[in-house]
């Protein structure tokens, strides 16, 4: 078996390296003329990108901070519909949506540094378990506009999306819950800096 000619290699490389892109960066550089890389959290998710480009540009802070969110969460979702397409397994498929999380959080065309994974994570849900995944987009929402925050407004949303899949979707097709949980993981390790200031009462509201 060739290593490069394996269609699940050739898929879990694409997704981790599709996941690299740092799209919130790419936007923030060509339309702001701003390193959100070197800014704010020094996040590539849409929260930095609104922050930073908020200084300057509050108006295109908006458009490119919802830019950020759709087109991150699409770097999870596509590579996830092509493989699907071409009949892969269940189990592969939830590689796939790990290693793109992965390639968000820690992009191999930053130095392994990344985002947060909210969005991607969002994006792979989705496609793998799409109404706890709606479910926790609601809550999200609905959190982000009451409390201001944005990293509480995820974790509760994330939160939201494992406790309803685990009741709705037992065994996600695989037999276990873990991918789900790795996801998930990957995503709250992401935010310790976030959980920190949180306790300390630090943490900085998007208004």
């Amino acid at each position: 078996m060739d290593f490069f000619t394996n269609t699940n290699i050739l898929f879990f490389l694409a997704a981790y390296l599709i996941g690299s892109i740092p799209f919130g960066s790419i936007l923030a550089k060509t339309f702001a003329g701003v390193d959100i890389t070197a800014a704010g959290s020094k996040s590539i998710g849409a929260t930095n990108v609104l922050r930073v480009v908020k200084e300057t540009n509050p108006k295109l802070a908006k458009k490119l901070g919802l830019a950020t969110v759709i087109l991150d969460a699409l770097k999870g979702t596509l590579v996830l519909l092509v493989a699907m397409y071409y009949g892969l397994s269940e189990s592969t498929l939830w590689g796939v949506a790990i290693l793109a999380v992965l390639g968000h959080c820690y992009s191999i065309y930053l130095g392994l540094e990344g985002g947060k994974g909210v969005a991607t994570g969002l994006g792979v849900y989705l496609v793998l378990i799409p109404i706890p995944t709606i479910i926790g987009a609601v809550v999200w929402i609905v959190c982000a506009k009451v409390l201001k925050i944005s990293s509480l407004s995820s974790l509760l949303g994330l939160l939201a999306v494992v406790i309803s899949a685990s009741f709705l979707n037992n065994g996600l097709n695989v037999g276990s819950n873990i991918p789900m949980y790795i996801i998930a993981f990957i995503i709250i390790y992401k935010h310790i800096p976030n959980i920190i200031r949180m306790i300390k009462g630090e943490e900085k509201k998007v208004i």
